[in-house]
């Protein structure tokens, strides 16, 4: 029997990015009274990922068709965090680590959603200044 050292976990739910801050941070209180800080993240895809996915489709590795970043929302609802973030400039490079969260709300009549990673460390990436 397997102690608990050694038992695999049965589910993970974890995020870490690194990428560049893209525009400034927004700052929103929701309808309960909490305050949320979004903001998206630029990342880059590894080489590997465009060459795999421009081969499936008939291009080369150097497929226009093939984009080479992802855009990823974030949100924080920590306030250590949102002050930190609100300060970074534009552009910088930073790593984020968290949850992929799916957020639900009424809009227009009807039910709406969003996924979106849940930001519980941030800071600036080694070497972006």
């Amino acid at each position: 029997m397997p102690t608990r050292a050694t038992e695999q976990p049965t589910s993970v739910n974890e995020v870490h990015l690194l990428g560049r801050l893209a525009g400034q941070p927004v700052r929103r209180e929701l309808p309960s009274g909490d305050v949320m800080v979004s903001f998206r993240l630029v990342v880059p895809r590894p080489q590997s990922a465009r060459s795999a996915r421009s081969a499936g489709r008939g291009g080369g590795a150097g497929s226009s068709r093939s984009p080479t970043v992802d855009t990823i929302d974030c949100v924080t609802f920590r306030r250590d965090i949102q002050r930190r973030v609100e300060r970074m400039p534009d552009g910088v490079r930073i790593e984020v680590r968290g949850a992929l969260r799916r957020r639900f709300w009424r809009a227009g009549g009807g039910a709406v959603s969003r996924s979106e990673v849940e930001v519980v460390q941030v800071r600036r990436a080694p070497g972006s200044g």
